[in-house]
Parts: C-alpha cells; sequence; structure tokens
C-alpha cells in the first residue's frame, strides 16, 4: 500500500484545500507550494506534476475509508449491526472530507483531464467486497434475503447523502437547520439513520 510521509501530507491538504476553493484549473502547483511552505522543486519530486498530485489525494483519502471499513466483517456483532456500521462510517468520513468529494465529482464528470482512476477503481472494489462479505454473512444466517443487488448498495447510500448534500439550502429552510452544525447534527444523527433503515429494508425479510 502506498504511504505518504508528513511533508506529502502537508501538500496534499493544502492541495485539497485549494482545489475546493478555486477549482483544479485555478490552482498552481506555486500557489500549492508557497500556502504549504514548501518549494516547488519538493512538490514536483514527490508527485510529478499537478495531475498526479490530484490522483494522490483521491488515493489519500479514499484508502483510509476502506481500510476502516476492511476491518467490520471480521468484528464480532452481527450483520446487522456491521451493515449500521459500514453505513454510518461511510457517510460521516464522506461528510467529513465533503470538499474532497466536491473536487472529486467535478473531476470525474468533466472529463477535462486523463486521470488515471486505477487506485481509486480498485478502492471502490475493495469496498463492494467488504460490503459482500457482510451481507452473504447475514444470508448465511437467514437474516439476509437471498436476492440482492449488492453492487447498487453503495449507490443508494451515496445518491441520499448527495441529494440531501445538494440542496443544503432548501433542506436547511424546511427542516430549520440554521448553522453548520445544525446541518452536520442532522446528517450524524438523522440522515444517518434514515439510511441505515432504507438499505436494512432493502437486505431483511419482510416480516
Amino acid at each position: 500500500m502506498e504511504l505518504f510521509n508528513d511533508k506529502q501530507i502537508n501538500i496534499l491538504q493544502v492541495a485539497e484545500k485549494l482545489f475546493s476553493e478555486k477549482g483544479f484549473d485555478g490552482t498552481s502547483i506555486r500557489e500549492i507550494s508557497k500556502t504549504a511552505n514548501v518549494n516547488v522543486a519538493m512538490v514536483s519530486y514527490y508527485f510529478g506534476s499537478k495531475e498526479k498530485l490530484l490522483e494522490s489525494l483521491i488515493f489519500y483519502r479514499t484508502s483510509d475509508l476502506k481500510n476502516k471499513l476492511e476491518t467490520i466483517p471480521e468484528e464480532k456483532i452481527t450483520a446487522v449491526e456491521k451493515i449500521e456500521k459500514f453505513i454510518a462510517l461511510y457517510i460521516q468520513r464522506i461528510h467529513e472530507n465533503r470538499a474532497f468529494h466536491h473536487i472529486l465529482l467535478f473531476e470525474i464528470s468533466s472529463n477535462k483531464r486523463a486521470m488515471d482512476f486505477e487506485s481509486f477503481t480498485k478502492v471502490k472494489k475493495t469496498n463492494i467486497k467488504t460490503l459482500e462479505k457482510i451481507i452473504q454473512q447475514g444470508q448465511s444466517e437467514h437474516i439476509f434475503k437471498k436476492e440482492i443487488n449488492i453492487h447498487m448498495i453503495i449507490p443508494t447510500i451515496l445518491g441520499t447523502y448527495f441529494y440531501f448534500q445538494m440542496n443544503k439550502p432548501f433542506f436547511g429552510e424546511i427542516l430549520n437547520l440554521r448553522s453548520e452544525k445544525e446541518h452536520t447534527n442532522y446528517v450524524q444523527f438523522e440522515l444517518i439513520n434514515h439510511i441505515q433503515q432504507t438499505i436494512k429494508s432493502l437486505l431483511l425479510h419482510a416480516n
């Protein structure tokens, strides 16, 4: 697994902030190096180019979540509890890194530049495999249905979250969420619970 040292992490975090504020095209390597308090040559030495820096940022942010999710199937808890934990961890981490995911969604959808997303694809495949292990446990215990479209579970989780985020002013008004703290609390306690109930309704046998 690729590892990053403290200097690289500092550069990645600075780049993430600048990309989210000014966009990828509006941010230069020189500006990243100046803000990170390192010279341009060091950024080039570690990452080679701005595109490669973005690819490293994607790996840095997504691999951490992957590593945490991978431990869930081995925990001594029920399959239902594992699904709930999988969803909660997924949404919490994405919400914490929402600036990064804004960058990622824009870059993937824009097709403005050739990018190597191989490492990101591997992470997503591993996350599906982790989910598959949890669902197979529930199926072997006759808790979950046999006919489940596993590949559509994560899109269902993320689709609900991102729709909520994309319509933040609207939901802020109708739910009376007047601050960023109230918005985050709603995600933590209400939205995650709603998504957990939705996914469980897809997995569990009807009573």
